[in-house]
């Protein structure tokens, strides 16, 4: 994949404050509305995806487009997740399925410079995942990122930050809320399939009260009495609004709680590490 705005590729030698700049910066240029043009449909996994690609585990994975990828063939969709090497490197696994089967995996490595700092993330992690994307040669047309979007103090978390910089429809799925009040409180059962929005507050700047993404529960466990599965919390990064986000996010589970590009890519950087 190439990069389209390359003015937004996150360094970690900033300052903070011009770190939070950039930020937004992008946003000015982020569309959180639709402009994809398929469907959670097109790309709806009933079943785990067929692996056709060698086994991943490995420092470096092979380059170019597996042979089952089809240029005429329906959309490609990205997972991409992170990890860490001893506090000294971020390590980000790229997994591109279509059609029901992994087609290409890419790796992206970078020293690791900075701490964890809240709203900062994609400057911690994103050199990384910008380095898997452009190893990747099969296109993405639709990315997915353990990570959050428009939910973020400055409506760029790293879903927005990757999707803008590579202008691609991006989504995020976090596993824990950032900032923003949800419509209800999220400590308590929710069937598979619910959702619940998450409004901006006075952390985020956008309007009070605008949708900024949803919590959705992916699946869940029947007896409530026993043990509960935590909604994930999706909010669009680039090129999707809110609700589309989420039903991508439905249309990607087959029967996990993540779907299956990022559950695919976290398993990916587990080996890696």
């Amino acid at each position: 994949m190439e990069v389209v705005h390359s003015e937004y590729v996150p360094d970690p030698d900033r300052t903070h404050e011009e770190m939070a700049e950039l930020q937004r910066d992008l946003v000015a240029d982020a569309v959180f509305a639709d402009d994809v043009d398929f469907a959670p449909a097109d790309v709806a996994l009933d079943d785990p995806p067929e692996d056709r690609t060698p086994e991943a585990g490995q420092q470096t994975l092979s380059a170019g487009p597996a042979e089952a990828y089809d240029p005429e063939g329906p959309p490609v969709v990205v997972g991409i997740d992170q990890a860490f090497v001893d506090d000294e490197e971020a390590v980000s696994a790229a997994v591109a399925i279509q059609d029901g089967a992994v087609v290409e995996r890419a790796v992206g490595r970078r020293p690791l410079e900075i701490p964890y700092i809240p709203g900062l993330l994609a400057f911690r992690e994103g050199g990384a995942i910008v380095d898997a994307l452009q190893n990747l040669s099969v296109p993405g047309d639709l990315l997915v990122l353990d990570g959050s979007g428009r939910i973020h103090f400055r409506q760029a978390g790293i879903a927005t930050h990757v999707g803008v910089v590579f202008d691609t429809p991006a989504i995020g799925v976090a596993k824990s809320l950032l900032c923003g009040e949800p419509r209800e409180s999220l400590d308590q059962y929710f069937e598979a399939g619910e959702r619940v929005a998450i409004e901006a507050d006075d952390e985020v700047e956008a309007p009070t009260g605008d949708v900024i993404g949803y919590a959705f529960q992916s699946r869940q466990y029947p007896n409530p009495e026993k043990r509960h599965v935590n909604p994930l919390i999706v909010s669009p990064g680039h090129r999707v609004d809110e609700e589309t986000a989420v039903d991508f996010v439905e249309a990607l589970c087959a029967g996990y709680k993540l779907p299956e590009p990022t559950r695919l890519a976290d398993r990916d950087v587990g080996r890696l590490k």
